[in-house]
């Protein structure tokens, strides 16, 4: 199976993805707002996850279901 937004699109290596919620990043005070691009995706070994970095946060680990395809 493969890693899929919250749409049911595919994701891949490389992909632009937009957050459709506020996000909390664990451990430190940053708040992503709705709307954030997380350009050149990671795919992790969980399908539910990927990997980007944000203009504040590097190395961020997000789960899918938060996420839409640009």
């Amino acid at each position: 199976m493969k890693a899929t937004d919250s749409n049911g699109t595919p994701l891949s290596e490389g992909d632009s993805v937009t957050l459709i919620k506020d996000l909390k990043v664990k451990g430190t005070s940053v708040t992503l707002k709705r709307g954030t691009l997380i350009k050149n995706i990671h795919l992790t070994g969980n399908e539910d996850e990927v990997e980007g970095r944000a203009e504040k946060v590097k190395n961020l680990v997000l789960r899918t279901e938060f996420l839409k395809k640009a």
